[in-house]
This record gives structure tokens, C-alpha cells and sequence, in this order.
């Protein structure tokens, strides 16, 4: 059996319940604003990883972006099923379609 983000969005959601001395989850549930900074600096390091060509530094970078995205959801009561589904509306035509459905930012 793999291990999947619905495994790891049930560990988030576990560690939340936490006192935040005790979890470093529960702290940044706690504080979504920093949660939040917490994402932005692990993408820029994933985004760093990936343009350094570095197989390994992007794979752990790829797994605190998860993390964090994980947490920020949860604090913020989005479950990831909310997110998968999206995914699965996206996906169900073509990305250059999809696209060009959304409108104007």
C-alpha cells in the first residue's frame, strides 16, 4: 500500500488537535498567516531545486510544499477532497480548454 495525500491530510488534521507546545502542525494551524508564509517559502525552494536541476533537493522541497499546502488547507477548513475534485472538474477536458473557461483575473 502507498502512501497518499489523503494518508498525510489525515496525519495534518490528527496533529492539529494538538496543543501547539507539542506540534509543529498544530502551531502553524494556529496561525494561518504564518502557515501561509511557511507555503511561499517552501515553493520558492522547490522552484529553486527545479531550476538547479537537483533530483533530490526537489523531491524534498516537493514533499514541505505538500505538507504545508496540507496545513494551510486545514487551517483555512478546505478539505482536500474540495481540492481533488476541482482537480477532477479541470481535468476532464483538456488543459488549454480549461483554461480558457475561467474568466478573466
Amino acid at each position: 500500500m502507498s502512501f497518499t495525500l489523503s494518508d498525510l491530510a489525515v496525519i495534518v488534521a490528527a496533529r492539529a488537535g494538538a496543543p501547539p507546545s507539542e506540534s509543529y502542525t498544530a502551531m502553524l494551524v494556529a496561525d494561518p498567516a504564518r502557515a501561509a508564509k511557511k507555503l511561499g517559502e517552501e515553493a520558492v525552494e522547490a522552484v529553486i531545486a527545479a531550476i538547479q536541476d537537483d533530483p533530490a533537493a526537489l523531491r524534498a522541497e516537493a514533499a514541505d510544499v505538500l505538507y504545508h499546502l496540507l496545513v494551510v488547507l486545514h487551517a483555512r477548513g478546505v478539505p482536500l477532497q474540495d481540492v481533488l475534485d476541482e482537480l477532477q472538474r479541470r481535468t476532464a477536458q483538456s488543459g488549454l480548454a480549461e483554461k480558457a473557461s475561467r474568466s478573466p483575473a
